[in-house]
């Protein structure tokens, strides 16, 4: 490989992580300049077409495995009823509302291959949505359902994708086989997830060393979605059975892996997304050059159409589905009391927006399929538009809807405050017992120190309660504990620093120091 082709290789990440960092410190929409970029860039870069192998084996297992752990197993079971609804229903009734209108304005193009552009551009893609939410403060159950949707969708709509594309080029299929088929991959990802996740999660609670675990826990997705695969199930089902299996185990092993974890899963979300985005802007130039010679006009008339279905079609399948239920059903009431806000359910109507999965599966349309350009064109439209149309207009939404999670803060803080107190309090009382039974013969100032830190952590978290301040304004004692040590520590680090550059301190000696002085800080900094 010559220098020149390494460069080439090097430029998209280099610009996505150089957009990516300016947006974060500027606090812009990270995916929207990432698309925008990308678009600026397509006639200026070598043409690049996307490779949907690279997008659904490179991009797609680790991004969904690293949501999945990140999720909370509990909170999506509780709203399992409106994330099937959207990530099952929705997508199915996108697929064919879409279709039929393709079917209706495309010349000659067959149902099959209508219903294939259906299942393209069905699954929204959450990430930008979720990321917007979490930032301008949405309540956690409407950030939940976006996520959970996110996290099942794409395989509703891979596999309605697999079928459509099967009927148009020819092989055969009924309307049985493809309810069949459907099931049989749906069903089979679940059953692959629990299985994998079940020998996986035993598999690294032997290994007993955090390097070890997290080097395999990047393995894991990659793993799991060709396993999957190969036995022709729905690789992204099976993956998110493991995510959230693994994730949902993960407050049980060691310290050390969940600190490792955190920090691995961060650095790989933060590059990989921003690849992605760059690359959904770089697909502008390879696709208008496949259209040429084509009537502009009519091309942007059929793409304005499939987009208003495509947002038009969520509109119309959430109200109905969030409020319908509720009417019909007294269980549904019974089991969830509190009546959706017509706020939330606008929100998640208008978070449609469409993702890099979309045009990889577009993309792996066969050379020879009926219209493949004119679907090209369209799913990039439709993809663009809903990214910069609706991921522009959301945080507006948001703020004009008046829409906070404030009532959530202070509760989780109110709950917070009070598992500390529990804990302490049973912390206290097994030091106590160690003491009084001659187990713990430690000095007595050991004793008032570990009493004292323990009880310093349970009133930290009902004095955040009150914002870090009493009664009148000052601060209170945990602030002031904290302000100044982050001072001591500040002062102890240019020390250590000084001593290593005079050469009476070795690099290793330094880091190892470094390390206790940097986990005390993060434990000041999360108070």
């Amino acid at each position: 490989m010559n220098q020149a082709t390494v460069l080439q290789l090097l430029v998209v990440p280099v610009i996505a992580i150089a957009v990516a960092a300016v947006s974060r410190r500027r606090g812009w929409p990270v995916p929207l300049l990432l698309v925008l970029a990308g678009l600026v860039l397509s006639p200026l870069v070598p043409e690049y077409e996307l490779d949907p192998e690279l997008v659904l084996l490179v991009f797609l297992p680790p991004l969904l495995y690293s949501a999945a752990i990140d999720s909370s197993y509990l909170r999506l079971k509780a709203v399992r009823r409106p994330v099937g609804l959207l990530s099952i229903g929705l997508v199915l009734f996108t697929t064919l509302v879409i279709g039929w209108v393709a079917h209706l304005l495309i010349p000659g193009l067959p149902l099959a291959a209508a219903f294939a552009l259906g299942a393209i551009v069905a699954p929204p893609d959450a990430v930008a949505a979720v990321a917007v939410a979490r930032r301008l403060g949405l309540p956690r159950k409407v950030v939940t359902i976006l996520v959970g949707e996110s996290l099942f969708n794409d395989a509703t709509a891979l596999t309605a994708y697999r079928v459509a594309v099967a009927a148009a080029v020819g092989a055969g299929l009924t309307w049985v086989d493809a309810v069949g088929r459907f099931l049989y991959a749906a069903v089979g990802g679940v059953v692959v997830g629990v299985v994998l996740a079940w020998v996986l999660v035993r598999g690294l609670l032997l290994l007993r060393d955090a390097l070890v675990e997290n080097t395999v826990m990047l393995l894991i997705p990659f793993a799991v979605y060709l396993a999957a695969e190969s036995v022709h199930v729905s690789g992204v089902i099976a993956v998110v059975i493991v995510g959230l299996y693994i994730g949902h185990r993960l407050p049980t092993v060691d310290f050390s892996t969940r600190i490792l974890s955190d920090a691995v899963w961060r650095i790989v979300d933060f590059f990989l997304e921003s690849i992605v985005f760059v690359l959904i802007g770089l697909q502008l130039w390879p696709i208008m050059r496949a259209l040429e010679g084509e009537d502009p006009w009519k091309l942007a008339g059929m793409a304005l159409a499939v987009f208003a279905a495509a947002v038009l079609a969520r509109v119309v399948w959430v109200v109905p589905s969030i409020y319908l239920p509720r009417i019909l059903s007294g269980k549904i009431r019974s089991r969830e009391p509190h009546t959706p806000s017509w706020q939330n359910v606008a929100i998640v109507s208008w978070a449609g927006m469409r993702g890099v999965v979309s045009l990889a599966a577009a993309f792996a349309l066969p050379q020879d399929f009926p219209g493949r350009a004119t679907l090209l064109y369209l799913t990039f439209v439709v993809v663009i538009g809903t990214l910069l149309i609706q991921g522009m207009s959301f945080p507006a939404l948001i703020r004009r809807l008046k829409i906070s999670n404030e009532q959530e803060i202070f509760d989780d803080n109110l709950a917070e405050a009070a598992a500390q107190q529990a804990a302490a309090s049973a912390g206290l009382a097994r030091l106590e017992e160690l003491v009084t039974e001659g187990v713990a013969d430690v000095h007595q100032d050991v004793v008032e120190q570990l009493r004292t830190r323990s009880e310093r952590r349970s009133l930290t978290a009902w004095e955040r309660l009150g914002g870090g301040t009493g009664p009148e304004g000052e601060e209170t004692p945990s602030t002031v504990y904290r302000r100044l040590r982050r001072e001591m520590l500040a002062a102890e680090r240019k020390v250590l620093v000084r001593l290593r550059d005079g050469g009476r301190l070795e690099d290793e000696v330094l880091r190892r120091i470094l390390q206790e002085l940097d986990f005390e800080e993060a434990t000041l900094e999360r108070d």
